[in-house]
């Protein structure tokens, strides 16, 4: 095989300071995946590896070692090149690493995935060829970031003035009554009926508590709400069932990996809504499993980036595109960092889009 692989660290600096269930972050480090053909190096294929802390299951001490033996491992394997097609690529990367061994690092097989696509079709940054390259927008929700009311408040106020139509607000790290504070003020200022208010708790509510929240927040016509307890819980089933406001899982998702336990894990929780992070839950191909599962059972879906820079951010949103989404989805992430890759990615009236016209500046990794 003529392929061949390298592997580079970059830190991308917060333009605020990011508060998230697990703290606040200043920075985030991803890794990025390069691709060529020893015969024609001047086309480069890139994919980003992102794992969140606390949440990706490689995430730990020995992160930097295991992605340089991957790495070194795809070039000491020689194996027939893959085909500018999801599948194609998926069973290239399980001949290359083993199916096993390859889905204890999500954030590295979303990486390989997109670099391979990337390559395949000549280095410029299309993972896949439809719409949204052309500039045909994705709705998207409006993520307002944790802290104080006031800020809060704020950032509220900033995105529906830009057109958001839908907001996503975490709840269970402020006192319970002030939260639905700020949700009363959305209802109160706004239509009713207007702005679209998704909930993430990430795992905040205490499992004796959760559904005497859940009625209370449904005062304000709530469309959904993530992971309302913590993941493993059995009482999580019967939640489902009584609770007012739809539920949809996230880290509920991470680690499951084959098909029978996607199908188990939805057949027995039946939640009303799933939400995919390629970088979580097994790249791209592994997502588009858990759509043709839920889709199979009534389980309505949307995808989210995880805090990936707009190399991963271009690369989720082209995934996005090749399904007929009209609802919004988490892609709101792009304007985070000061030191962001230049791309022809913008946020315009709540609708992600890719410009038309407009370069990549150079990715300096």
């Amino acid at each position: 095989m003529s392929l061949k692989a390298s592997i580079h660290k970059r830190i991308f600096q917060f333009s605020f300071n990011a508060r998230t269930s697990r703290g606040t972050m200043k920075d985030k480090t991803s890794w990025f995946v390069k691709i060529w053909d020893d015969n024609k190096p001047e086309v480069v294929g890139i994919g980003e590896c992102g794992p969140l802390p606390g949440l990706n299951p490689e995430h730990n001490m020995e992160l930097e070692t295991n992605l340089e033996e991957l790495i070194v491992h795809f070039n000491s394997t020689s194996i027939t090149e893959p085909q500018a097609e999801l599948n194609s690529v998926g069973d290239f990367i399980n001949q290359l690493y083993g199916s096993e061994k390859i889905v204890q690092y999500p954030s590295f097989l979303f990486a390989l995935e997109t670099a391979l696509l990337d390559w395949a079709q000549g280095g410029e940054k299309i993972i896949f060829k439809n719409q949204f390259l052309e500039g045909e927008p994705i709705p998207i929700n409006g993520l307002i970031w944790m802290g104080g009311l006031d800020f809060m408040l704020q950032q509220i106020e900033i995105k529906i003035r830009d057109g958001f139509t839908c907001l996503k607000l975490k709840v269970g790290s402020h006192d319970f009554e002030k939260e639905c504070d700020v949700l009363q003020y959305i209802r109160r200022k706004y239509f009713r009926d207007k702005i679209i208010i998704r909930l993430d708790a990430n795992g905040a509510f205490k499992a004796d508590e959760a559904l005497y929240k859940l009625k209370e927040l449904a005062r304000f016509n709530i469309h959904s709400i993530e992971q309302p307890i913590k993941p493993g819980q059995e009482e999580l089933i019967e939640l489902c069932q009584q609770s007012p406001i739809p539920i949809a899982l996230d880290e509920e998702l991470i680690g499951v990996s084959t098909q029978s336990a996607k199908q188990q894990l939805l057949e027995s929780i039946k939640p009303q809504h799933i939400i995919l992070k390629p970088t979580l839950h097994g790249g791209l191909q592994s997502c588009a499993e858990w759509i043709r599962i839920s889709e199979s059972l009534g389980i309505g879906w949307w995808i989210t980036s995880a805090l990936e820079s707009n190399i991963g951010l271009n690369a989720i949103a082209q995934f996005v595109a090749q399904y007929q989404v009209k609802t919004p989805q988490g892609l709101g992430t792009g304007m985070i960092y000061i030191d962001n890759v230049y791309s022809p990615l913008a946020v315009r009236k709540g609708m992600l889009q890719s410009k038309k016209g407009l370069e990549w500046g150079t990715i300096d990794i």
